[in-house]
C-alpha cells in the first residue's frame, strides 16, 4: 500500500499541469534574482564610492525587489501560484496547501533558476563581481537569523493574507501587496543582513560568487519564519483555514 501511494504521489507530481508549474516558478524566480542581483552590480558600477552612495544603493534595491517580486507574482500566479521563493513554498507545505514532493520539485526549479540568473550576470557583464548576501561585523549569525526569519514573516503572512479568498483576496492588488512588504523590508535591514527573505536569492548569488559564509542565515530564519506565518494564519487568525481557500499567488492545484 506505501508503494501504491508513493507512486500515485510520484505520478501527481509530474502531471502536465505540475509540470507547467515548475516551469512558471522557474522563469519568475528567474526574473526577479536576475533583477535584484542585477541591482546590486548596477548599484555598485553606478556609484563605486561606497561611502557616500549607500542611501542610493539601498533605495534602488529595495524599490527592484518590490518592482521585480510583484511583477514575478503576477506572471506566474495563475499557473503556479507565484512563490518566487523557497521559503513561501515551505511556508504553504507547512499549511498543507501544497504537497511536500511539489514543493521539492518548486524548490529545485527555484534553486536553479538563481543560479542561472546570477550566472547569466557574470558572463554578460564580462566576470563582473557578483554580490553576495552578508551580515554586519556587529551583528552575530543568531540575530540575523531572527531578523531574516521576521522579515520572511511578514512576507509570508502577506501572502497569505493577500490570497485569502474567504474575505475576499486583493485581485490583482495582491502581488503589489507582498512586492511592497519586500520592499519596506529592505529599506529596514538592508544595512544590517541584506534584507532577502529569500533562500534561493542567497544562495545563487552564493555559488555563483564561491562564497558560502553565512549561507544558513538566509535559510534558517526564513524557513523557520515563513512556516510560523503559515501556522499561525491557518491555525489562530483563520482556523477554519481549507486548502483550496487561498487564490492565485498563495497556492496552487498542480495534480
Amino acid at each position: 500500500m506505501a508503494r501504491i501511494a508513493l507512486t500515485t504521489r510520484l505520478q501527481k507530481a509530474i502531471t502536465p499541469n505540475a509540470l507547467r508549474s515548475y516551469l512558471a516558478e522557474f522563469i519568475s524566480t528567474f526574473f526577479f534574482v536576475f533583477t535584484v542581483v542585477g541591482s546590486m552590480m548596477s548599484s555598485r558600477r553606478l556609484m563605486p564610492d561606497a561611502a557616500s552612495s549607500d542611501l542610493a544603493s539601498l533605495v534602488m534595491v529595495a524599490v527592484a525587489n518590490a518592482l521585480a517580486l510583484s511583477s514575478a507574482i503576477y506572471i506566474a500566479a495563475n499557473v503556479s501560484g507565484g512563490h518566487i521563493n523557497p521559503a513561501v513554498t515551505f511556508g504553504m507545505a507547512v499549511g498543507g496547501h501544497i504537497s511536500v514532493l511539489n514543493a521539492i520539485c518548486y524548490w529545485i526549479s527555484q534553486m536553479m533558476a538563481s543560479i542561472m540568473a546570477c550566472l547569466l550576470l557574470k558572463v554578460t557583464t564580462v566576470g563582473q563581481h557578483v554580490p553576495t548576501y552578508g551580515i554586519t561585523e556587529e551583528m552575530t549569525g543568531f540575530g540575523a537569523s531572527v531578523l531574516e526569519g521576521v522579515l520572511t514573516f511578514g512576507l509570508v503572512y502577506t501572502v497569505y493574507v493577500a490570497g485569502d479568498r474567504r474575505h475576499g483576496g486583493f485581485g490583482g492588488v495582491g502581488p503589489l501587496a507582498v512586492g511592497f512588504m519586500a520592499g519596506a523590508n529592505v529599506l529596514a535591514t538592508g544595512p544590517f543582513s541584506g534584507g532577502s527573505m529569500n533562500p534561493a536569492c542567497a544562495f545563487g548569488s552564493a555559488v555563483v560568487a564561491g562564497s558560502f559564509r553565512n549561507q544558513a542565515v538566509y535559510w534558517v530564519g526564513p524557513l523557520i519564519g515563513a512556516a510560523v506565518a503559515g501556522l499561525l494564519y491557518d491555525n489562530m487568525v483563520y482556523p477554519t483555514q481549507s486548502p483550496d481557500s487561498l487564490t492565485g499567488f498563495s497556492s496552487i492545484n498542480v495534480s
